[in-house]
C-alpha cells in the first residue's frame, strides 16, 4: 500500500512541504467546500491519501491534514475538501479566507487508507466529512477494477450531506456495481450496530474501509465482527495547541541527553524515561511541527542522525523512511543513552 521506492536523506520526500495554488473553490454544503489545487511539483498520489498542510494564523504556524476527495485515476485535478467544526482553527480559517488564486502549503501526499489488489467488494462506512476519502476510493475502485462497492454515508441531516450529486452521478454510471445507502440522524436517529449488521448482509467476506468521528468508527467497528478486513482513517481532530506540562517532580532522569536541532536553533536537554521526542522538544523550549500527536500524519517527521528511538504507532512513515533513520518523534521513545534528531 505505500511506496517502498528508496529515497535518500534530503531528497523530496512525501513529507515535505510545497506551495500549491488553488484554482478553484466548490461550495458542497453551506459548512464544507471543495478545494481544487494546482501542485508546482509533480504530484503522485493514491485513493485514500492525504495531505498536511501548514498554515499561518496570527503568530501561530499549524498543521492539519486533510484526506483528497479526487482520485488519480478518474480526476485531472487535485482536490481536498474540508468541513467546518467546532474549534477548528485550521478548517474554519480555510474556510473563511482560502480563496481562487490564493496559495497554500503542503506535503505531498501519504498515508496507508489505500486499495488493495483485490477481487473482495468494498464496503464503505463513512461519517460526515469522513465520505472524502471514502468517495475517493470507490472512484478508483469503480474506475480500476470490477469489485462491487457499497456505501453506508451517515450524516447530521440532509442538508449536511456532502457530495450528494458526485455520488449520485456515479451510481448512474455504474449500476449495479455501485449502491449508496443514506442515513440521516435527524430521521432515524444515531446509526446503530442493527442497521450496520443490516447493510452488511452476506457480504461478510468484504474489505470495509471506515472513516468518521470516534463515536462513528466506534460502533462500526463493533458491529463488524467477521469481516475479513477492517481498514480506518482516523478522522479525530488535532488536540488544543496547550503548553506541555513540565515533567512531573518524580519523572525519572535515566542519563543521556536528547540533542535537537531545529532550524538553526541546537539545544541538548536531559532525557527521560518513557518521553517522546516531540514531548521532549517541548520541554526544551521548541516548537517543533506536530497535528495529529497519533501517529497518522507525519507532520512531526525528523532524522534521527545519531542514537535510535523506538516508535510505538507508524501509520504514516514509509519502511525505507525508517531505515534510512526518520520517526514520527509523536510516537518515538529513545532506547539509546544519547541521541540527536534533527528535524529536516
Amino acid at each position: 500500500m505505500k511506496n517502498t521506492k528508496a529515497k535518500g536523506v534530503g531528497t523530496l520526500g512525501p513529507h515535505v512541504f510545497q506551495p500549491v495554488t488553488v484554482t478553484r473553490v466548490i461550495d458542497e454544503t453551506p459548512d464544507a467546500r471543495t478545494f481544487v489545487l494546482a501542485p508546482r511539483e509533480p504530484f503522485d498520489y493514491r485513493a485514500g491519501q492525504y495531505c498536511t498542510f501548514e498554515v499561518r494564523i496570527g503568530d501561530e504556524t499549524l498543521y492539519r491534514s486533510y484526506s483528497m476527495s479526487s482520485a488519480p485515476e478518474t480526476d485531472t485535478e487535485v482536490m481536498t475538501t474540508v468541513k467546518r467544526v467546532a474549534g477548528g482553527r485550521v478548517s474554519n480559517w480555510m474556510l473563511d479566507n482560502v480563496a481562487e488564486g490564493d496559495e497554500l502549503t503542503m506535503t505531498r501526499a501519504a498515508g496507508t487508507f489505500c486499495l488493495d489488489e483485490t477481487a473482495a467488494p468494498l464496503l464503505g462506512f463513512a461519517g460526515g466529512s469522513g465520505i472524502t476519502p471514502i468517495l475517493s476510493l470507490a472512484k478508483s475502485a469503480l474506475a480500476s477494477t470490477d469489485r462491487r462497492v457499497r456505501l453506508l454515508c451517515a450524516d447530521r441531516d440532509r442538508e449536511s450531506a456532502i457530495f450528494t450529486a458526485a455520488l449520485d452521478d456515479l451510481v448512474a454510471r455504474y449500476p449495479g456495481r455501485l449502491v449508496v445507502q443514506r442515513h440521516c440522524d435527524a430521521d432515524a436517529g444515531l446509526l446503530d450496530a442493527a442497521a450496520i449488521r443490516e447493510f452488511v448482509g452476506d457480504d461478510v467476506g468484504a474489505d470495509c474501509y471506515l472513516c468518521g468521528p470516534e463515536g462513528f468508527m466506534s460502533t462500526v467497528r463493533a458491529a463488524l465482527p467477521g469481516c475479513s478486513r477492517v481498514l480506518a482513517e482516523d478522522f479525530n481532530p488535532a488536540p488544543a495547541e496547550t503548553e506541555p506540562p513540565a515533567p512531573a517532580a518524580d519523572s525519572e532522569l535515566v542519563g543521556g541527553t536528547v540533542t535537537i536541532r531545529l532550524a538553526r536553533r541546537k539545544t541538548s536537554v536531559p532525557r527521560v524515561d518513557g518521553e517522546t521526542l516531540l514531548e521532549t522538544a517541548r520541554r526544551a523550549g521548541l516548537a517543533p511541527p506536530f497535528s495529529c500527536e497519533a501517529g497518522n500524519c507525519g507532520t512531526c517527521m525528523a532524522h534521527v542522525t545519531a542514537g535510535h528511538a523506538t516508535m510505538r504507532v507508524n501509520d504514516a512513515l514509509r519502511p525505507d523512511e525508517v531505515e534510512e533513520g526518520f520517526v514520527l518523534t509523536c510516537q518515538a521513545i529513545p532506547d539509546t543513552p544519547d541521541i540527536t534528531v534533527k528535524y529536516e
